[in-house]
C-alpha cells in the first residue's frame, strides 16, 4: 500500500543547501522548479533515496499556506498506491490540505499530525510519467 516515503524540507532558500547534496554526496537533480530568479523547488536523488526542497514563498504559492512560526518546517510525503483507501482510513481526520491533483502528476491530500508536521499522502494519477 505505501510506496515510499520522501522528506520536505522547507527553506527560505535552496541553493545554499545544494554543495553537500550535489558536490559532496553526489545526488543528482532530477527535478527543479524555478521561482523568479531562484530555485522555489527541487528533488535531489542517489541510491533510492530521496529529499526535497522548497521554499516557503513556493509552499504559499502553491499550497496556498505559510508554515508558522514553531511549527515544523519538514513535511512527509509518502506516495501511496490508492489514495481513496488512505482517506478512508483518515476518515473524519482534519484535511490540511485539501485533495488535489498536481501540475507534477499526483492526486493528493495532506493532514498534520499531532506535532503539527504535515504529512502529504500522494498516489500517480493515470499516465503520468513516474
Amino acid at each position: 500500500m505505501f510506496r515510499k516515503l520522501t522528506p520536505v524540507i522547507a527553506v527560505e532558500s535552496i541553493e545554499p543547501c545544494l554543495p553537500l547534496w550535489l558536490h559532496r554526496l553526489g545526488f543528482e537533480k532530477p527535478v527543479e522548479v524555478p521561482e523568479g530568479d531562484r530555485l522555489g523547488f527541487v528533488i535531489l536523488q542517489k541510491d533510492g533515496v530521496e529529499l526535497m526542497y522548497q521554499t516557503r514563498t513556493s509552499i504559499l504559492a502553491d499550497a496556498g499556506f505559510d508554515i508558522p512560526p514553531g511549527v515544523p518546517a519538514t513535511s512527509l510525503f509518502i506516495e501511496v498506491e490508492s489514495l481513496d483507501q488512505i482517506i478512508n482510513m483518515l476518515g473524519d481526520y482534519p484535511v490540511a490540505l485539501p485533495r488535489r491533483q498536481t501540475f507534477y502528476g499526483m492526486d493528493e491530500i495532506g493532514v498534520r499530525d499531532a506535532a503539527g508536521t504535515l504529512v502529504i499522502f500522494a498516489c500517480p494519477l493515470p499516465g503520468a510519467a513516474q
